[in-house]
């Protein structure tokens, strides 16, 4: 049997492996349009026997964490303490970029350490939301959705 929770990184997204109450299984995938993990365990099977590819591969819980917020971080825009939080880690980024060297291994640390207080942002953020708080940020995709024009629709 699989130790639970488990974490892999599923395509551009992250994805985790719950129990559930009857001893199954279920999966949490990382909504790239909303940064919420929204059940789906259509992908359980596919995770679980997948071999480690650049596609699909299991990772611990910290790669998990950083995998996550640098999604949320490139995918999402939007207002508040997490997104200030989001720019702080490009402008260390970027410094590095113009000063034309890699990252120093306190620069490093600080980000690890900043995507983990995002994380626990959004946790904290989703788990009142769910009991009907009204949201203290907002986030939207940094990308819009390609929307085909309708059929007859002139441009």
């Amino acid at each position: 049997m699989i130790e639970t929770p488990a974490y892999y990184t599923y395509y551009a997204q992250t994805y985790r492996v719950d129990a559930t109450p009857d001893g199954g299984l279920t999966g949490y995938l990382l909504n790239l349009r909303t940064g919420e993990f929204e059940e789906d365990p259509s992908h359980v099977r596919e995770v679980l026997r997948a071999m480690a590819s650049s596609d699909i591969s299991p990772v611990t819980e910290q790669k998990f964490v950083q995998e996550t917020e640098f999604a949320r971080a490139r995918y999402l825009k939007g207002e508040g303490a997490v997104f200030a939080l989001y720019d702080t880690i490009d402008g260390l980024y970027d410094q590095a970029d113009r000063e034309d060297r890699g990252l120093e291994p306190q620069e490093s640390a600080l980000i690890q350490s900043l995507r983990k207080r995002t994380f626990k942002m959004w946790e904290d953020e989703l788990a009142r939301r769910a009991a009907g708080e009204q949201p203290s940020f907002r986030a939207e995709p940094r990308f819009p959705k390609y929307e085909p024009p309708e059929e007859g629709a002139s441009e």
